[in-house]
């Protein structure tokens, strides 16, 4: 599938005739298995279909340690990572190609230096990691556990880095959207999220947004696309930041 899309892509780019090249089958399978789709607006699904054929034909995908990666694999991954572009376009994920893709965790090598000078190397175990100018590495299970989305979750943190450097939790915001509010916004949300983990209250969404700021977007993002309604009604506030972010709204008017 891969190839075919390229090979039009590069000679004549006509999106029409590369979206008609994936089987009607294959799109059904594949969005059937994504049922947070359903909250997107209709009028969008096409623009989101025909952004995940632009991301086939412009990234290079592989499969690690020998992992096959079939078409619905490739084709989930797509619609899943143009989710948060479905308003700047591809545009947002330049300068660079890469999507390595494992069977399920993997390990990555760390080192710190403690205060005292000292090195400390060990293996972490994750589920994905984006890299600034770099590849993005994501787990793929069969059957991932509930609320957690590996792929939205790192495509956020890639959308958090576009402006240069480590994320923060501060992505480049357009022009009508203001980073003091910001700011404002996700400080206190964040506060919030950490003093209920530490309490060891139940949370709205998961508690490993409490790590760090840039975590803490990461995962409103997942849970933004996923429990829209869930994360309006813990964190009003932050999912309207997410609707003027992304561009779209997915709770309806009311």
């Amino acid at each position: 599938m891969l190839k075919i899309l390229k090979r039009w892509f590069v000679r004549k780019p006509d999106p029409k005739r590369a979206l008609s090249a994936i089987p009607a089958e294959l799109w059904r399978e594949v969005e059937a298995g994504l049922p947070f789709l359903d909250y997107l607006p209709a009028a969008l699904r096409p623009r989101l279909r025909a952004l995940a054929v632009e991301f086939l034909a412009a990234k290079e995908f592989y499969g690690a340690r020998g992992f096959c990666l079939t078409d619905k694999i490739m084709l989930t991954i797509a619609l899943e990572a143009c989710l948060p572009i479905l308003k700047r376009g591809l545009a947002a994920y330049r300068g660079w190609v890469g999507v390595v893709v494992y069977a399920g965790e993997f390990v990555v090598p760390r080192s710190d230096m403690d205060e005292d000078g000292v090195v400390h190397e060990y293996d972490d175990v994750i589920v994905g990691e984006a890299w600034a100018d770099g590849p993005v590495l994501l787990s793929w299970f069969d059957d991932a556990p509930a609320g957690m989305n590996v792929v939205i979750h790192e495509f956020a943190h890639k959308l958090d880095m576009a402006g240069g450097g480590d994320a923060d939790g501060l992505p480049p915001l357009p022009a009508h959207m203001s980073a003091r509010q910001w700011k404002r916004v996700f400080t206190a949300a964040y506060d919030t999220l950490r003093a209920q983990v530490d309490a060891d209250e139940e949370t709205a969404i998961d508690p490993y947004a409490a790590e760090d700021p840039a975590e803490f977007f990461a995962v409103a993002t997942e849970a933004f696309f996923e429990t829209p309604r869930e994360l309006r009604a813990a964190f009003p506030a932050v999912y309207e930041q997410l609707v003027m972010l992304y561009g779209v709204e997915l709770c309806g008017e009311g």
